[in-house]
């Protein structure tokens, strides 16, 4: 039974809602034409200039055919912000989506509270780069790979609404899409620089002709860092090419290599993170600690549309990384990580749309496989460098299989009921190859069957109303199961975390303003959490029961037009996100708060624009109040608010400049932190944020 809190999430949803289905439109014109749905919300949306690449118009149209809440991001959002580099910088504002700088472009990222106690790397969303995982096989994920300059777009699917990509995860997925020669022909020059040394430009060119396009990006970075040690540089190819070797038929291959050196300050007690702020951890000093990542990855997506009415959709995906990873696990006990891994994955994909009884139908099926193999070593650290005393060796294997169908009818006029299910297995493997410590050999498997059931309503013209109730499973990462803290032994015997959620919201456009606005509760059996207990260590163990709730809500509203000159206009862009998770009558921690994650974080930007091109406009980002870094709830960070001040004028000759001003006062707050069972004043768990800095950029397209 859901208590008096759940009720209020729930009233405030709806209560939001109609209120946005009983507005008038605005008597103004719109800044964009309104999003009005299609006649039958289940028909499927023609495929215009590339089979393989749906426009951003045509991925938003099928967003709106999903029955929970999914937010296309064009790179518009983006690409005028000077020294964007984190996912953070993205999605900034995307409701639902906590995502804080740790250092350079590493991020603590949480969608509805997935992997809040990790405290390196990524669990619980899934990342994909045009529909191809970047995550590796066992799930675990890396941030440095994402150039936000090379995106056409960021496709946010929050929880089982990533469910026809084979996220079968709390958190959902992150599709970042890249331009190709039809959406960005021509060249692009870019350079931005700015305050800690910040330096990066990119050069990108597409061409399209006929049945051929191609399209490329480099980018190089340099930065030094807020923070002592936190100096990184980075240098990034992405690409791909496409050929429409039938009228019916395109098939795209795409090509990205990341190099990266990044020297990593580590996280510090929360009064260094107050009070000096830029120092870097003493431990990550001695060891020299740093994340240096070199990557290749290569793929492939086919697809034919043999009649009208069915869409075939195939693509393979191989990445290689290496990573060299001295890192400090504890004072004194230095570590140098060298990692070799491979992974394969494959996805294929069948979308029917037909007529039952007279009633638009659409069914979608598909599978997704993926393996991958690392090769794990260990050696003690001699300021930054391996030494020949080897510490750990293992091979580590993945293996992840999943199908999935869905089926939407329209069984009243706008009105349509989805129902489906996921079923895979997953296989984790590892071969312990240094015994003198004993042996941590192990493996496990998991299997699931997910169901999902939803409705949609379009309730008026350019609104639309959604719900589902959906399952997930996400089953454990290698590094929970392998040991990671120095003084544990053996391979984990984890669960898989499973959850069940239960989701209704609304989006739309009415005239000058678009909204979208959810609220979630889900009920967590054995969530996997992350435990800290070195500067790079955690224990992952599972949790009994916990409760993930909230409400996700964001708007872009022009509320003032021909203010100073005839079409200027104010626009006013805020998001809103309500977290509250917490244990489910834990035997320890009884119902406390789950750490990690603030309970309130709204962003806002309010911009001016000029019909010249120019706009300026303030923002802010406001932690009202301070979240719990302990399952014991006795240690907490501190609330914040920060300001900041945007600008920028976008010239008829495709000359674009850009500046922006962040934390204008030089608030001291921290940004994100590491969990613990129980922590102390002294424990090092605190990232802190980034203190006054400008950024300028020139943007040069012909």
């Amino acid at each position: 039974m859901f208590h008096h809190i759940h009720a209020r999430l729930f009233a405030a949803a709806a209560a939001l809602a109609a209120s946005a289905f009983t507005a008038q439109a605005q008597t103004n014109t719109p800044a964009t034409p309104s999003a009005t749905l299609p006649p039958t919300i289940v028909t499927a949306a023609p495929i215009s200039g590339s089979l393989t690449r749906p426009s951003d118009e045509q991925a938003a149209e099928e967003a709106r055919r999903n029955p929970g809440n999914v937010t296309i991001v064009p790179a518009s959002d983006f690409r005028d912000r000077a020294g964007a580099t984190t996912i953070r910088d993205m999605l900034l504002y995307t409701p639902g989506v906590f995502a804080e700088p740790k250092w350079g472009e590493d991020s603590r990222l949480s969608i509805r509270g997935s992997g809040i106690a990790r405290n390196f790397h990524l669990r619980g969303v899934r990342l994909y780069q045009d529909g191809l995982s970047v995550n590796q096989a066992d799930g675990s994920g890396d941030f440095q790979e994402l150039d936000p300059l090379s995106f056409q777009r960021v496709e946010v699917f929050r929880g089982a609404n990533a469910f026809a990509l084979g996220a079968n995860t709390l958190g959902g997925a992150l599709n970042f899409i890249t331009p190709t020669g039809r959406t960005a022909p021509g060249t692009t020059l870019r350079g931005e620089g700015g305050s800690f040394g910040f330096a990066r430009g990119q050069v990108a060119h597409g061409w399209a002709e006929g049945a051929h396009d191609a399209w490329a990006s480099f980018s190089g970075m340099t930065q030094e860092g807020y923070r002592d040690h936190s100096a990184g540089r980075a240098y990034r190819l992405n690409g791909n090419t496409g050929w429409q070797w039938a009228d019916n038929a395109e098939t795209r291959i795409f090509i990205a290599y990341n190099n990266i050196w990044q020297q990593i300050p580590g996280a510090v007690t929360r009064s260094q993170a107050l009070n000096n702020p830029r120092a870097a951890n003493s431990a990550n000093l001695a060891a020299n600690a740093m994340r240096n990542l070199e990557s290749t990855r290569l793929g492939t997506i086919t697809a034919i549309r043999p009649e009208e009415g069915i869409l075939v959709e195939a693509g393979a995906g191989f990445v290689s990384r290496e990573l060299d990873h001295p890192v400090a696990f504890a004072p004194g006990f230095y570590q140098y990580i060298d990692q070799r891994t491979t992974d394969v994955s494959a996805f294929g994909r069948s979308t029917f749309d037909r007529q039952i009884f007279g009633r638009e139908n659409r069914t979608i099926i598909g599978v997704n496989a993926a393996k991958g193999r690392n090769r794990s070593l260990r050696f003690f650290n001699n300021d930054g460098r391996p030494t020949t005393v080897m510490t750990a060796n293992s091979i580590d294997r993945a293996t992840n299989l999943d199908a999935y169908l869905e089926n939407s009818l329209e069984v009243l006029p706008g009105f349509a009921f989805i129902a489906g299910a996921s079923a895979g297995r997953a296989w984790r493997e590892s071969e312990d190859g240094f015994l003198s410590n004993g042996d941590d050999s192990g493996k496990g498997d998991w299997g699931w069957v997910n169901p999902r059931f939803g409705v949609l309503w379009q309730a008026a013209e350019g609104a639309q109303v959604f719900g589902n109730l959906s399952w997930t499973t996400e089953p454990p990462t290698l590094s929970d199961l392998i040991p990671q803290a120095q003084d544990v032994q053996g391979f984990s015997k984890l669960d898989a975390q499973r959850s069940a959620t239960l989701e209704i919201g609304t989006r739309g456009r009415r005239g000058d303003i678009a909204w979208e606005v959810a609220a979630y509760h889900s009920r967590l059996r054995d969530e996997i959490q992350c435990q800290t207990v070195g500067f790079s260590q955690c224990v992952a163990l599972n949790l009994d029961r916990s409760i993930h709730q909230g409400i996700e809500a964001g708007a872009d509203w022009v509320f003032l037009r021909d203010i100073g000159t005839k079409g200027d206009g104010l626009s006013f862009r805020p998001a809103y996100t309500f977290s509250d998770f917490r244990f489910d009558g834990d035997p320890t921690f009884k119902n406390n708060e789950l750490p990690g994650v603030p309970r309130h974080l709204f962003r806002a930007e309010m911009r001016y624009r000029h019909p010249s091109g120019a706009w300026f406009g303030p923002t802010t980002d406001w932690v009202p109040q301070a979240y719990y870094v302990d399952n014991a709830n006795t240690q907490k960070t501190d609330s914040y608010v920060l300001f900041g001040l945007r600008a920028g004028w976008d010239f008829e000759n495709g000359l674009s400049a850009f500046l922006e001003a962040r934390n204008l006062a030089d608030t001291r707050y921290i940004a994100s932190a590491s969990v613990a069972a129980t922590a102390t004043p002294n424990s090092a768990l605190y990232e802190p944020g980034t203190g006054r800095s400008v950024f300028a950029g020139l943007q040069y397209r012909f």
